[in-house]
């Protein structure tokens, strides 16, 4: 890579005098703005509530919070008021919606546009958007990985939001009106987790997740400090503008590795584990696929029919581009990443 003025000579830029991050009260959000505070210059995060403000105000006194909606226009001019050169983190996104597909489009889709258009007006450095797995559907087989290079397939209306999204951040970087680079994650892990996902962990340590077929379909997965370092790095990275990178784990996981990996870090913090017992046919989580498709087309949403549907499947990703561009090295590996996540359950009181 080469260096540019006002980069660091090798082939990283200096971090500008501002960041947006929207949403920042995720479980990533919490990640980044973490990463962010251990450099100097303003955080300017977006939060949908007041107490989301609050507790974002306490992670570093460089956090500076406005309370809006990522589809407010008026929320967005103050958001990004006063904040020239700035790099925007675009990680604002409803994955399971609470009124209805059409909430998906509204956000993911109308909130990106009005998103890259303040970008453009207030004149940010870089756009960083964070894209996922949905708009490329399953793999073909258990040892298939997408790469920067698959086609988009996407799955239900979350994964046609993530791609409408998707194309519309590259015609803004075909256009010239702003810098941008796509990063896609498939499924975190890390503290701060939503709800559903300290719901996994109770199930597993009931022992009643299932394993469908014979268990060998895979998932990649993301710890959200890994994820927050591909994203710097994709903030930063001279050449990495109009790219997209796939951050992730090293290695895509089985889906009884993940499984051992939740058991083996409950039971390193003292928690009783059954041993997994239920197994279905594969079958069982296809028609779930299908009984999904169905129920979306009429603008529905059922949370656990749609995540049913995937368990069967392979949803794996290759990383060497971002290894090789960015110098991507995921640092925190499966197991130590799910201890963590545990040990904030129990330091949060998520019953588990």
């Amino acid at each position: 890579m080469t260096s540019s003025e006002g980069s660091t000579g090798t082939g990283l830029r200096k971090p500008p005098p501002v960041c947006i991050v929207t949403g920042a009260s995720g479980w990533l959000g919490h990640a980044l703005i973490r990463a962010l505070a251990q450099r100097s210059g303003r955080i300017r995060c977006l939060a949908s509530t007041g107490s989301e403000a609050s507790r974002l105000e306490l992670r570093s006194p460089s956090v500076e919070v406005v309370v809006a909606d990522v589809r407010d226009p008026a929320g967005l001019d103050r958001l990004f008021d006063d904040t020239n050169d700035a790099t925007v983190f675009h990680a604002a996104a409803v994955i399971h919606p609470r009124h209805g597909t059409r909430e998906v489009f509204d956000v993911n889709v109308g909130g990106t546009a009005l998103v890259l258009d303040r970008a453009r007006r207030f004149g940010a450095r870089r756009v960083v958007y964070v894209s996922s797995n949905s708009p490329f559907g399953f793999n073909a087989t258990t040892d298939e990985v997408f790469d920067e290079d698959s086609p988009y397939r996407p799955t239900g209306a979350y994964g046609r939001s993530k791609m409408e999204a998707e194309l519309l951040v590259r015609r803004v970087a075909d256009a010239g009106d702003v810098e941008t680079v796509i990063v896609r994650c498939p499924w975190l892990y890390g503290p701060h987790q939503p709800r559903r996902q300290t719901e996994f962990f109770a199930l597993v340590r009931r022992g009643l997740f299932p394993i469908f077929g014979d268990g060998t379909s895979r998932r990649s997965l993301v710890y959200t400090d890994n994820l927050a370092q591909g994203l710097l790095l994709a903030e930063l990275t001279e050449a990495a503008a109009g790219r997209a990178y796939w951050i992730a784990d090293a290695e895509p996981y089985r889906m009884t590795e993940i499984i051992d990996a939740v058991r083996n870090a409950l039971a390193s913090e003292g928690i009783e584990t059954a041993r997994p017992r239920v197994r279905l046919p594969s079958f069982v989580a296809d028609a779930a696929e299908l009984a999904d498709r169905l129920i979306e087309d009429r603008g529905l949403y059922v949370q656990k029919l749609h995540v049913l549907g995937e368990m069967n499947k392979t949803i794996a990703c290759s990383i060497a581009r971002a290894e090789r561009e960015l110098g991507y090295r995921p640092e925190i590996a499966l197991a130590e990443g799910m201890r963590r996540s545990i040990r904030w359950c129990l330091d949060w009181g998520e019953p588990l």
